[in-house]
């Protein structure tokens, strides 16, 4: 499969008697490979099953009131219309901010591509294909901030991984490059998402997007990550960024996720000009 050509992320199979799993696709130096990661550790299938054996132990007959099943199915609809409301909400908030800031941000990133052009050889932008909401895969545009050989030095460096669990990170990576180390800190690597965000691959405020590596290491819980459209920024990048434990990411991206609503995607907006202004946890 050629990396133009990205067809399917996950392939998911009902497949109990032989055991379940997810099929998720990898890049590992420009190349996809097929990973099999358990859909469910044994904790977990046993919390199912303890769980299926408590609601047998239920009267059925109280669900087969007309009076429970009408307020069932009330609840049900207005949970799905208040979703859709709050999803198309969101999704023009996230279109008139971003067109109201293309004017400003179409110089910048003629400027800041020629920044780049001029200080190493390569390309302006970086494309990298990351997981979206509910794993659909998708091509994350940023402006380019490290030499054109960086993935290919990655195993060299991982001994000096200055994150922790699934997540690679090095305060001093020295993968990059004059010109990548003044826009990582100031966050201008991320203008080109703003196209992500008008393709509807993203919105301006979600967890950020993982790399398909990166969920092939997930935990069940962790997998709650994909349920949200990616964002530019978040809780996580507004609390600290990079300082912070992958446990504690996973922590405010659930909270977000529970808590999402228009008022709060303005407020992290909101919170996140002093965040890049500070460059507090950007590296």
């Amino acid at each position: 499969m050629s990396q133009e050509t990205f067809h399917s992320f996950t392939d998911r199979q009902d497949t109990r008697s032989q055991g379940q799993t997810d099929m998720v696709m990898t890049e590992k130096d420009t190349a996809y490979q097929m990973t099999a990661v358990p859909a469910f550790a044994s904790d977990e299938q046993k919390q199912a099953e303890k769980a299926a054996r408590m609601l047998e132990k239920y009267d059925n007959q109280s669900f087969k009131s007309p009076r429970t099943i009408q307020r069932m199915r009330f609840r049900l609809i207005t949970w799905v219309i208040r979703n859709k409301i709050n999803s198309n909400l969101k999704r023009a908030f996230d279109l008139l901010l971003v067109c109201l800031a293309l004017p400003f941000a179409l110089p910048v990133i003629g400027l800041v591509g020629l920044a780049i052009k001029l200080d190493s050889p390569g390309p302006m932008f970086f494309k990298q294909v990351r997981v979206g909401k509910w794993g659909k895969p998708f091509y994350c545009y940023k402006f380019r901030s490290m030499y054109i050989d960086a993935e290919a030095r990655k195993a060299e460096l991982m001994a000096q991984n200055d994150a922790d669990e699934v997540i690679f990170k090095m305060k001093n990576d020295p993968r990059v490059t004059r010109v990548g180390r003044v826009i990582r800190k100031a966050s201008i690597d991320e203008i080109p998402q703003l196209f992500n965000v008008l393709k509807g691959e993203m919105s301006l405020v979600g967890p950020r997007p993982p790399v398909p590596y990166e969920v092939a290491q997930y935990q069940f819980d962790q997998m709650r990550r994909l349920d949200a459209v990616p964002g530019i920024t978040g809780l996580q990048q507004v609390s600290g960024r990079s300082e912070l434990s992958f446990k504690r990411w996973v922590e405010l991206d659930l909270q977000y996720i529970s808590e999402q609503s228009l008022l709060k995607d303005i407020e992290i907006l909101l919170k996140t000009i002093p965040a890049v202004l500070t460059g507090r946890g950007a590296y």
